[in-house]
């Protein structure tokens, strides 16, 4: 049984609040999962995130894998930090894990046809 760790939904209808979970990957979004670590709200601003650190690390010390989303949702609030110099045996007890993420910068149709268009074209 491999086991990651991904997003549940829960909430209302366009309302939605996630759950970060533990779960085997075979599973069902909504499906049984085999602990809850903590919960994402990404509609308050800024978003805030509430974890248990010590399951966290447990889970990543068993060999659970992070899907996309959570992995920087980690690296975010800075588990993955904590994490890494944990695996080299460091001490990580200056790292403090964040409560809120910030809110990438949305791009405008222009800023993304400026950033598709080709820059400096070299004349011969």
């Amino acid at each position: 049984m491999s086991v990651k760790l991904r997003l549940r939904r829960m909430g209302a209808k366009k309302r939605p609040i996630y759950r970060i979970v533990a779960i085997d990957s075979r599973r069902a979004r909504q499906g049984r999962f085999v602990d809850m670590m903590g919960n994402y709200n990404p509609l308050v601003k800024p978003a805030k995130i509430t974890i248990n650190e010590e399951k966290v690390l447990k889970w990543l010390g068993q060999g659970a894998e992070p899907s996309d989303t959570v992995h920087t949702l980690f690296a975010q609030i800075g588990i993955n930090e904590k994490w890494e110099l944990l695996k080299a045996g460091k001490d990580a007890s200056g790292i403090e894990i964040k409560t809120t993420i910030t809110e990438r910068k949305k791009r405008t149709r222009k800023a993304k046809a400026a950033s598709a268009a080709p820059t400096g074209e070299a004349s011969a």
